[in-house]
């Protein structure tokens, strides 16, 4: 469980939302601590649950992805049991449980839209899957 957080430890969370491979010194600087404590902070942010991960972005267009798919998908198992079995699914990068017409989305990656395919009829003979909804991203604007 996570412990509040102070206004120093959001502000760490938001200078690493930004850069996570900032010096500890330099996140120091800009948090007016020491490196020692900023270091501190975040191993207990860590052993907390508020820091899960430290991932990278990457450039899409250097990379082997060229097809990107949103799924949407209906249950007819309980959601989280869905969402599970959802992540071992080829390419699936990103599950959401949300609200509306259908309770999951997952965000699907791969080489060409058939590998994509592929993972989208996966998801479709899982257990627990009712209906699917698919949408192909054309393009992704930052």
């Amino acid at each position: 469980m996570v412990a509040a957080l102070d206004k120093t430890d959001e502000l760490i969370l938001q200078i690493l939302r930004q850069d996570s491979r900032l010096a500890f010194v330099e996140m120091a600087t800009k948090v007016g601590l020491s490196e020692a404590a900023v270091r501190r902070r975040v191993s207990n942010l860590v052993k907390q649950g508020a820091i899960k991960r430290f991932t990278i972005e990457v450039d899409e267009p250097q990379t082997a992805t060229s097809a990107i798919t949103y799924v949407s998908v209906s249950p007819s198992a309980p959601t989280a049991d869905v969402s599970k079995k959802l992540r071992s699914v080829k390419g699936v990068e990103t599950i959401y449980e949300t609200t509306g017409p259908f309770d999951i989305a997952a965000i699907i990656r791969g080489a060409s839209i058939s590998e994509v395919n592929k993972s989208v009829e996966e998801i479709r003979r899982l257990d627990g899957v009712l209906k699917t909804e698919t949408t192909i991203i054309l393009r992704t604007i930052r």
